[in-house]
């Protein structure tokens, strides 16, 4: 951080925001492994929101690959700097006073706990996306479960490198047993529940 910038402190505020929008801002982060279902779950979950009148905006792991983080690889290291980008871009979303959704394996409990440092209390919505490996790997929509076994990718998540799972999650789907439907609105009537959306 350079020592030769200061805050900006600016008129118009979140609350204002808000208030425009007409709903809080807050950050739905997705997180599982790879072929869990996340992405499939978050864009449900945005057209609900969408249909609900609440202003949204979804971070979709590959699709942030293809720009802000096409110069990050998979080492461990940069995907810690993934996550600590995602974290600073959700949060200026929200302070924009949009309701934010992340889709992303962000496998390291400290980079989801970074991520939560950056919303206000009771913001930050962690929902773990709950499915075995085997079932995942099965799944193996891009096939990247297939490249991972034969060694054509390195430090794959599940495999040869750790995914480590939410102690304490605000919610967890279950997407090999329930429905996209059904996690959908667990999602939905948890945000009405903590008076998120109406």
């Amino acid at each position: 951080m350079s020592s030769n910038t200061v805050w900006q402190n600016l008129k118009i505020s979140r609350d204002d925001r808000e208030k425009l929008k007409g709903h809080k801002s807050f950050c739905l982060w997705f997180t599982g492994l790879s072929g869990s279902g996340k992405s499939t779950i978050a864009d449900s979950v945005e057209q609900r929101l969408h249909q609900m009148g609440v202003h949204t905006y979804l971070l979709d792991g590959d699709n942030i690959r293809k720009g802000l983080n096409s110069d990050l690889g998979f080492s461990e290291g940069d995907r810690v700097e993934n996550i600590r980008r995602i974290s600073e871009v959700a949060s200026l979303f929200a302070d924009a006073g949009v309701a934010v959704i992340t889709s992303f394996i962000s496998p390291f409990r400290s980079e989801r706990e970074f991520a939560r440092s950056k919303f206000p209390k009771g913001e930050f919505i962690e929902i773990f996306v709950d499915c075995p490996l085997e079932v995942c790997e099965s799944r193996d929509v891009k096939g990247l479960y297939k490249k991972a076994r034969n060694g054509e990718i390195k430090a794959f998540t599940g495999i040869d490198s750790p995914y480590e799972k939410p102690e304490s999650p605000e919610l967890v789907v279950a997407s090999h047993k329930e429905s996209v439907e059904e996690s959908v609105k667990k999602i939905i009537d948890y945000l009405i529940k903590m008076k998120m959306i109406k």
